[in-house]
């Protein structure tokens, strides 16, 4: 890291920018809310359809929903407010749709290999993936607080996936199974490096993707027959629980990373108890009412986490979504416009100090000087 002083850079450490992570803090948990919805009524729709040709309706139905929403909004006009996709993201789009399609095969064939008792407890690993590759690959910040409320989540979700740890086994169907926690994992911070770009069309290509993907893993292992009726239901699932979860899932990435996003996401097996309990009269137990305790305790340690220090962001040209009024974004433009816009534009050199989040200009290292420099 180079010294302060050989490398001037305007200052305005006088000035502090402010955090406000609640708008996307309610787009994660509006993402887990749709996504809650997925659990109750798959379950009622896998009755016609096989459990495969079921997952590739439901990203379909994402691509197709989102695809049609795009069309809406390139018809009512106006300010272009988000950037698309370009070349330079093609290798992380390839690699979104490959996880996205390895990890339910993994799951499957973990399924099999081993019993529901240990793919359950397993199967929770998804968020500490995130969080750990994210801080091990993308250098997202994660302090003891963050740790602290993941461990509360994953304590929480092993409390509402299984009661009974007798039943756990070490097997290879268990690996299988950590295995496509660990693609979960490495998919949702890919994602996160996309989330810069439109959310929609991001959807829209992983929808298509990875639906076609997993409709041929059900030709090859599965049944594509299913009643018209259901396999329209499916696709208007996809497009709930699937497409517009997701849409707000990577909203909320722009803002605050992977390993924050995930936190959040996962109320989602809780939000489709809460479903469950209304359409199935389920009955919630005490375990529930545990987890549910230790699920909000880490979700206000997330949500109420501060970090702030002085750093410093280099000269960047890129295209995204932004408006004027961040402190990262001083260009002046002709019309005097400063409202929500995309286009390609030029950040100068700037060191100052105030709480962020590793928002899309402050995904930096931290170095145990405390001086660091931002993408």
């Amino acid at each position: 890291m180079e010294n302060p002083a050989q490398d001037p850079v305007s200052s305005e450490n006088q000035t502090p920018h402010p955090c406000r992570p609640y708008k996307p803090v309610l787009f994660a948990l509006l993402a887990a809310l749709l996504f809650g919805l997925n659990a109750p009524m798959s379950k009622l729709l896998v009755q016609r359809i096989h459990p495969l040709f079921l997952a590739s309706l439901l990203y379909l139905g994402a691509g197709l929903g989102m695809l049609a929403l795009g069309g809406l909004r390139r018809s009512a006009g106006g300010v272009q407010r988000e950037s698309s996709l370009t070349r330079r993201e093609l290798p992380f789009v390839v690699l979104m749709i490959l996880l996205d399609i390895a990890a339910p095969v993994l799951m499957m064939f973990g399924l099999t290999l081993t019993n529901s008792s240990t793919a359950a407890l397993l199967g929770n690993f998804e968020i500490a993936a995130t969080a750990i590759l994210a801080l091990l690959l993308f250098k997202e910040s994660i302090g003891k607080r963050l740790w602290i409320a993941i461990g509360l989540i994953t304590a929480a979700s092993i409390l509402l996936s299984t009661g009974d740890l007798s039943g756990v086994r070490v097997s290879p169907g268990a690996l299988l199974v950590l295995l496509a926690c660990v693609c979960w994992g490495i998919e949702n911070n890919t994602t996160r490096s996309l989330s810069i770009k439109d959310p929609l069309q991001i959807v829209v290509i992983k929808g298509f993707g990875s639906g076609l993907g997993a409709l041929l893993i059900a030709l090859a292992w599965g049944s594509i027959s299913a009643p018209l009726g259901y396999i329209l239901a499916a696709l208007l699932l996809g497009f709930v629980a699937y497409g517009l979860s997701i849409f707000f899932y990577v909203s909320a990435q722009r803002d605050l990373g992977a390993a924050r996003t995930s936190v959040y996401y996962a109320s989602a097996p809780f939000i489709g108890v809460v479903i469950s309990w209304i359409v199935f009269r389920d009955t919630l137990s005490v375990v529930f009412l545990a987890a549910l305790g230790l699920m909000l305790l880490g979700a206000w340690l997330a949500a109420t986490e501060r970090h702030g220090h002085l750093h410093r962001h280099l000269a960047v040209t890129h295209a995204h979504r932004h408006g004027h009024t961040d402190g990262h974004h001083t260009h002046l433009h002709a019309d005097g416009f400063s409202g929500e816009h995309s286009h390609e534009h030029t950040h100068e050199p700037v060191e100052h100090d105030h709480a962020h989040l590793p928002d899309e200009h402050h995904r930096h290292e931290h170095h145990p000087n405390g001086y660091l420099a931002s993408e």
